[in-house]
């Protein structure tokens, strides 16, 4: 895992690019948008106003996510007080699988450090995704949302726990 931590870093995106993380949101998220056709919630189905207006938000950050000083992904963190949501994350097809989404995850957990509570959702059918996120320490909290036939959102937080705090 060395050698995953030390080549994979995080890069803050600026309004300029926009086009670029709409881009390669919607390959990312193609393959999930053809087996669901959730043409309503997919990021691949979004406009790209809707990544600018999200760029223009106060509290929300989009890093890249580089492996050396090559684009293989993004993130967004919306950022409220001790809480944070996480989503969406999206690496490009060529990159998944290797390690590369839980190393990014960690270091933008790191660059809020005042959240107690980390939240974000994801497609219930998705076991590999689910999989993801409970190996990085966040748990069900019971909450599903249909969202057609098949197709289940799925809510996940995790608690930080603080130092010298219970």
């Amino acid at each position: 895992m060395t050698a995953v931590k030390d080549s994979v870093r995080l890069m803050r995106a600026e309004l300029s690019d926009g086009r670029t993380l709409y881009e390669m949101q919607v390959v990312c998220f193609r393959p999930l948008l053809e087996k669901y056709q959730d043409h309503e919630v997919s990021p691949a189905a979004e406009k790209p106003e809707k990544t600018l207006m999200r760029l223009r938000e106060p509290f929300t950050d989009f890093y890249f996510i580089l492996l050396g000083d090559r684009k293989i992904g993004a993130l967004r963190v919306r950022h409220l007080e001790e809480r944070c949501r996480l989503g969406p994350i999206f690496l490009l097809p060529e990159y998944q699988g290797r390690g590369y989404a839980q190393e990014a995850v960690r270091q933008a957990e790191a660059r809020y450090p005042d959240a107690a509570l980390w939240e974000l959702d994801t497609i219930l059918q998705e076991e590999k995704l689910c999989y993801l996120y409970e190996k990085l320490g966040y748990r069900r909290t019971g909450k599903t949302e249909r969202i057609k036939d098949g197709m289940d959102l799925v809510f996940f937080e995790k608690q930080i726990v603080k130092e010298g705090k219970r």
